[in-house]
């Protein structure tokens, strides 16, 4: 099994290269989605991503791209899903503001519209049709060398980030108050943080698809929540979990000729559940 993975390396090298790096990256920026308690934002952010890439192929199916052939490039739909994740992100975290209506309540409205126009936006484009399924279903076959570069310099940023600040992230993450307290800019922090994780959803969604970034998004941290104790020691469990996974993942994928997204996924979730199991019988 091992030696078959070995040898799919040549052809497929770009797929696992990008796997790996959007999981260590999703699983670091989970760790804060899942200390905030803000799991089901994440699964709404991605598929305001897969609206963000309807909306550019109904744009260019208007008859524009003759005069503007820019409007069919992937740079253009990878913009605009990244645009719609980060106003998504930003929108949900003004809704203190939306008086009478619960996080729950506007996190499940942004998923939903953004489900529902996004198929309907497609409905009589049966090429953009197949594109929005794809996104939904995920794959990560078509990644590139493109691809590889473009997570693994966002990871290195992360990394570097959360390194050097890493203390004030923690307490922004667990006591807005005493971050304010401590003279932070808790507004500032939570517009980038929104941004961190709409450039992070955005770029995977349409690299990998939504089950892929919804999935390295919550479960390594839900796994990394399940057996530390501490958020700053989530930093390190979490993207232990993905890679992991990831690898094996990929090797049963390969040899059970599997979709590898699904695969790793599921694997995440038998984990989860282990996990809690343990935790229950230790209870």
């Amino acid at each position: 099994m091992i030696r078959e993975f070995l040898d799919s390396w040549a052809l497929f090298h770009n797929v696992y290269l990008v796997g790996w790096s959007i999981g260590l990256l999703l699983s670091l920026v989970g760790v804060l989605v899942v200390a905030r308690n803000q799991i089901f934002l994440s699964a709404a952010v991605a598929q305001a991503s897969t609206l963000g890439v309807a909306i550019g192929m109904w744009v260019a199916g208007r008859g524009l791209a003759p005069h503007l052939a820019w409007l069919e490039s992937d740079g253009f739909l990878s913009s605009l899903a990244v645009a719609f994740a980060i106003i998504a992100t930003l929108f949900s975290a003004r809704r203190h503001s939306l008086r009478g209506n619960s996080a729950e309540a506007v996190t499940g409205w942004v998923f939903l519209v953004s489900a529902s126009t996004a198929i309907l936006l497609m409905a009589h484009s049966p090429h953009g049709l197949e594109e929005v399924h794809r996104l939904l279903l995920s794959s990560i076959i078509g990644a590139g060398r493109h691809d590889v570069w473009v997570f693994g310099s966002l990871l290195g940023l992360s990394g570097a980030l959360i390194a050097v600040l890493h203390r004030r992230i923690l307490l922004f993450s667990l006591d807005p108050a005493m971050a304010t307290a401590a003279g932070m800019n808790v507004r500032a922090w939570g517009v980038a943080t929104s941004g961190w994780l709409g450039l992070s959803a955005g770029l995977s969604m349409r690299a990998s698809g939504m089950l892929y970034t919804f999935g390295c998004l919550v479960l390594p941290a839900l796994i990394a929540a399940s057996l530390c104790r501490e958020v700053r020691t989530m930093f390190l469990v979490a993207p232990l979990v993905a890679v992991l996974s990831a690898g094996a993942g990929f090797v049963l994928a390969n040899h059970y000729d599997y979709p590898p997204a699904q695969v790793i996924v599921a694997l995440m979730c038998l984990l989860l559940a282990a996990t809690w199991i343990v935790r229950g019988i230790r209870g």
